[in-house]
């Protein structure tokens, strides 16, 4: 069913030619938009409001006045469903210190992004009470194109976002909860949808690199074609980083979008190529660091790491209420770890999850305002379709990345359908109230040797939604939301009857897992400078069946409850200086467990971020931030605990015009905290049986990094 590690690792994807012709021409397009020849008049970008001399020269616009724009300022009274969802960008963006790219997703208050393994597998996520284990509960989304990954070997809803440039994000527009009828699978915690400049507020090359040697190469512009207009970047990453194991670090990301008005909609075509090598780190035990077997930045097998590949091509019409979206992805995976190292003490505990997945889909919306009764009313009905064909979904049984033995073989098909609708009725100028209805379908298919697991099933999901608005002034809003939400199970855990390497009978889940939920919450803005936010919510999940890629087999998950609140506030007092600042605060506990045996481990019980944002003029920025995340039992009976986090980032730069000169120091003041812990038994190499003890993958050390950017 699929090539052998080896082969794959070692030989030609079958995408290389594809990818090269990719990455190429973007890197190309974007060097030539980089070079005066092809450097054309721009517009106003949407951060940056020019004004006085021609914005056609940097170091003009350097001596202009400018109008920074912070996403975090934009009004949301009278159009928001909820508390909790807005949107950040422009400057929010482009003055945060980030060191991975899925840090993008922490600009969303009350939402942290860690690792338990460094390199290119997925980050681990945390929002309200969830560890959101690679994604399964949250969704991502980049121009409207679904990120999370159905049925992935490692994870269903899996989500990787190593693939996104940061410089090309205009904004990312959130939500979070159930009450959205437009949102779909994977969504029950929120979503996020990156959504990337139509045209760059400047063409640059870029170099930033730190004092471990890791560095990132890129080059990105945008320059007129015809009646449109044509975006292109490319980044190169490499390094061994500053753990003891060398990460060898090969990454590869490149873009294309074009735009082009075309009658009364806009036209949208896209290209995304992404190549990653990499050596992980993965999360190691805290008694071979106490015994000095290690040190906190050691490793316990040098061979785990992987291989993904990942290509996206979408294109899209967009109407003012109307939008229209096809797209199809290409991914491919070798993902090797080993969490509990020599319980198998000849071949050891190593094992590869690997994927070869080709996907369709189409999406679809469209607006209508309209009188109901003599009330002011609008419309929303939508669509979803996609289509995964898995050529291979397994887990193999490896010692150094070389296969040893199979045990699960998967080729998979599934199919998700989904349609929705809301309305919206404005019984008053203050008061107004959205209905909305979601319907899904899911149908699978599974091919494997074990033929106790082969077979297909399906299922389908009804999802009702309201949400409730009161505008008690100009200045202050009220609401409240409900819903059900839901998320898919791996097709193979739910056509699975027996224990892949057993033969045990085992429980098979449902195509999909309901949850409900609901929040109330309130938006305070007294003037333009000031806003702030809170909602409480609850969260419930039914018991379900959790296929898990680690062993190839199902578990079983007790009902789970969460509730909580959030808050977050931004601060702009003058045009220079702008504050920032969120926390947020669960409950998890499983629904029908004792008292002292009720708590879901791994699941924070508090988060917060604060940031200072300074912009003294004459070309200079600043930004402080600080990241705290909070303890979070390890166990059910609370025993063993896991101790919060807190990271300082700080950032300044200095633009001269033509070029510009960034510092950073990533954790500021040297913690030596845990990034991701875990409690479970593994064996090292000189022990005679499993010990139970706590694995943690530690946050990187304080690093100093520099950025050279040349603009034309």
């Amino acid at each position: 069913m699929g090539q052998t590690a080896s082969t794959w690792l070692g030989g030609t994807s079958p995408m290389t030619t594809w990818t090269r012709t990719l990455m190429g021409g973007a890197a190309m397009l974007a060097l030539l938009s980089a070079t005066p020849a092809f450097s054309q008049t721009s517009s106003s970008p949407p951060a940056t409001t020019q004004t006085g001399p021609s914005a056609d020269d940097p170091q003009d616009q350097q001596k202009s006045d400018t109008v920074v724009i912070f996403g975090r300022a934009e009004e949301q009274i009278g159009t928001a469903q909820s508390a909790s969802e807005g949107v950040v960008g422009y400057k929010d963006l482009s003055t945060r210190p980030i060191s991975r790219a899925a840090e993008l997703v922490e600009v969303i208050p009350g939402m942290i992004a860690t690792e338990h393994s460094s390199g290119g597998k997925a980050n681990q996520y945390f929002l309200r009470g969830f560890n959101l284990d690679h994604g399964t509960d949250f969704g991502g989304f980049i121009e409207g194109v679904p990120i999370n990954q159905r049925s992935h070997p490692h994870m269903s809803g899996y989500l990787d976002l190593n693939f996104l440039m940061a410089d090309l994000v205009e904004r990312v527009e959130f939500k979070k909860g159930v009450q959205y009828a437009e949102n779909g699978d994977f969504t029950s915690a929120g979503s996020a949808s990156f959504v990337l400049y139509d045209k760059l507020p400047e063409n640059y090359a870029q170099l930033r690199i730190d004092a471990e040697g890791e560095y990132r190469v890129t080059a990105a512009g945008s320059f007129d074609i015809g009646e449109g207009t044509l975006l292109a970047a490319a980044a190169h990453e490499g390094g061994d980083g500053s753990f003891d194991l060398p990460a060898k670090l090969d990454k590869t990301t490149a873009y294309l979008k074009y735009t082009q008005p075309v009658g009364d909609a806009k036209l949208r075509l896209g290209l995304i190529g992404y190549s990653n090598d990499w050596v992980a780190t993965d999360q190691i035990p805290l008694r071979a660091v106490e015994d000095g077997t290690i040190g906190r930045f050691g490793y316990i097998d040098p061979t785990n790491g992987g291989k993904s590949r990942r290509y996206i091509a979408s294109a899209g019409l967009d109407w003012d209420d109307a939008s229209l979206l096809a797209y199809y992805q290409r991914s491919e995976l070798n993902l090797f770890h080993n969490f509990t190292y020599f319980i198998d003490p000849v071949l050891g505990d190593q094992v590869e999850q690997a994927e070869r997945r080709n996907a369709v889909g189409l999406r679809g919306r469209v607006k209508r305002d309209f009188d109901l009764f003599g009330v002011k009313a609008e419309g929303r009905v939508g669509a979803d379709f996609h289509m995964d064909w898995l050529d291979e979904s397994s887990l193999y049984k490896t010692t150094a990345r070389i296969r040893t033995s199979t045990i699960s073989q998967n080729a998979v098909d599934v199919m998700e359908a989904g349609v929705w609708g809301d309305v919206t009725l404005h019984w008053t100028d203050r008061f107004r109230t959205t209905f909305g209805l979601r319907a899904d379908y899911l149908d699978g298919e599974v091919e494997t040797p074990v033929a106790a697991n082969a077979g297909s099933d399906n299922g389908t999901q009804l999802s009702p939604k309201i949400n409730i608005a009161y505008t008690i002034s100009d200045q202050l809003e009220m609401y409240a939301g409900a819903g059900i939400g839901f998320h898919s199970n791996n097709i193979i855990g739910v056509v699975q009857s027996v224990d892949p390497v057993t033969g045990d009978p085992v429980d098979s889940p449902k195509p999909f897992s309901e949850s409900r939920g609901g929040e109330v919450g309130v938006r305070w803005e007294p003037n333009p400078t000031f806003n702030l936010s809170a909602a409480i919510f609850a969260l419930e999940f039914d018991s379900e069946l959790i296929y898990v890629g680690d062993s190839g087999i199902s578990e079983p998950s007790d009902p789970t409850r969460r509730y909580g609140f959030e808050v977050a506030a931004f601060w702009n007092p003058v045009d220079w200086l702008a504050f920032d600042a969120s926390y947020a605060s669960s409950n998890s506990r499983f629904q029908d467990a004792p008292s002292n045996f009720d708590r879901v481990p791994n699941t924070v019980e508090g988060v917060a971020a604060a940031g200072v944002t300074w912009l003294p003029g004459d070309g200079w920025e600043g930004s402080l931030r600080v990241r705290y995340l909070g303890p979070a039992p390890l166990l059910e009976d609370n025993s063993v605990r896991a101790p919060s986090t807190t990271l300082v980032n700080a950032g300044i730069s200095k633009d001269f015009g033509r070029f510009e000169v960034g510092f950073e120091i990533l954790n500021l003041l040297n913690a030596k905290d845990y990034d991701m812990v875990y409690f479970y038994e593994s064996q090292l190499a000189n022990e005679a049986a499993p010990v139970e003890d706590i694995h943690f993958h530690p946050v990187h050390p304080q690093t100093a990094v520099l950025t050279l950017k040349a603009k034309y």
